[in-house]
């Protein structure tokens, strides 16, 4: 009887433990694909500021870089065009201006230098970011895609950017700037605007992430592995080098460690043709995946700054299980 009592107790309490399933597939498309990548601020961010006839307005109304405009005389506002447009309406000297900084909602009043229909705010904003990277991986069955395998921060705030949405785009690789002594080289790229092949949900510090709405090609899908089956020793990254053509080159894995979420992976880039044309990691190859034979381990996320032959990857079950939350 004790020993019944016992096992039911034991079974309750693995009942009551909270289990999270993970509905990402065991295969999946490993892209390295270049894209373009066009993120929507939630509100307006302030980038800078500027004096107005000796003053500087926005001192004046306690507004700093990196102050999240979010309401004009209390109407929400989405976009700059959005915010002109409530200023032009207000017709007055100043408006109300409702603003998040560091997650604290405020309130403040905003003078306006008017000259018929030119107003100074004293303020740079903006209310998008746009840049290239690299396309991980597609989930076939989901459709759930990721990318970069950090976050996008938005330059002057060195913040991570919060999104109210955002898409990706086709990207050509037009040219390549090399890495040198401590700068990481980038790769020069041109966008095609004109068609959207997917929708941008999260920015995170390990991608973006989103689903894809274009056609997809599953031909070749690739193993999803945990980290104890990834190997030491020689890999291959995928990206593009050169207009948009994906291609396969080699890496050495150095270490693998799941105790840190992000920096998973350390490897260094072994293969001449890529070492001829980038010497070294660079800038835009963010997002790259990282494949053994026909498994997918990882993706690349950072290069060491002064060697740029060594970087970092994250493990792309961390991607895959950010893609889902």
């Amino acid at each position: 009887m004790f020993y019944k009592k016992n096992v039911y107790k034991l079974l309750l309490f693995l009942l009551l433990i909270p289990l999270r399933l993970y509905a990402y597939s065991d295969y999946i498309i490993a892209s390295g694909e270049n894209i373009g990548i066009k993120l929507i601020s939630d509100g307006i961010i302030i980038v800078g500021t500027y004096d107005v006839d000796g003053t500087s307005p926005a001192t004046n109304a306690g507004l700093k870089v990196g102050d999240i405009i979010e309401k004009v005389d209390d109407a929400k506002v989405n976009s700059i065009d959005d915010m002109v447009s409530k200023i032009n309406e207000s017709r007055s000297d100043e408006v109300n201006i409702t603003y998040k900084r560091n997650n604290d909602i405020k309130n403040t009043s905003l003078a306006l230098d008017r000259n018929g229909s030119n107003v100074k705010t004293g303020l740079y904003v903006k209310d998008s970011i746009t840049g290239i990277g690299t396309l991980t991986y597609i989930d076939p069955k989901t459709k759930i895609f990721g990318a970069l395998g950090h976050e996008i921060m938005e330059n002057s705030t060195k913040k991570i950017l919060d999104i109210n949405g955002g898409t990706i785009f086709p990207s050509t690789v037009t040219g390549i700037v090399k890495s040198g002594d401590g700068v990481p080289g980038e790769k020069n790229a041109t966008f095609d605007l004109s068609k959207t092949d997917g929708n941008v949900k999260e920015n995170t510090n390990k991608g973006i992430f989103g689903e894809y709405i274009s056609d997809i090609d599953d031909n070749k899908l690739y193993k999803v592995v945990d980290y104890k089956d990834v190997n030491l020793g020689k890999a291959k990254i995928k990206t593009v080098l050169t207009g948009s053509e994906v291609g396969e080159y080699d890496i050495n894995i150095i270490s693998v460690t799941n105790s840190d979420k992000i920096k998973n992976i350390v490897f260094e880039i072994t293969d001449k043709e890529l070492l001829d044309k980038t010497n070294g990691i660079i800038q835009g190859m963010s997002g790259s995946p990282i494949i053994q034979g026909d498994n997918i381990v990882g993706a690349v996320t950072h290069v060491v700054i002064d060697n740029p032959l060594k970087g970092y990857g994250i493990l792309i079950t961390n991607m895959l299980e950010e893609g889902e939350n």
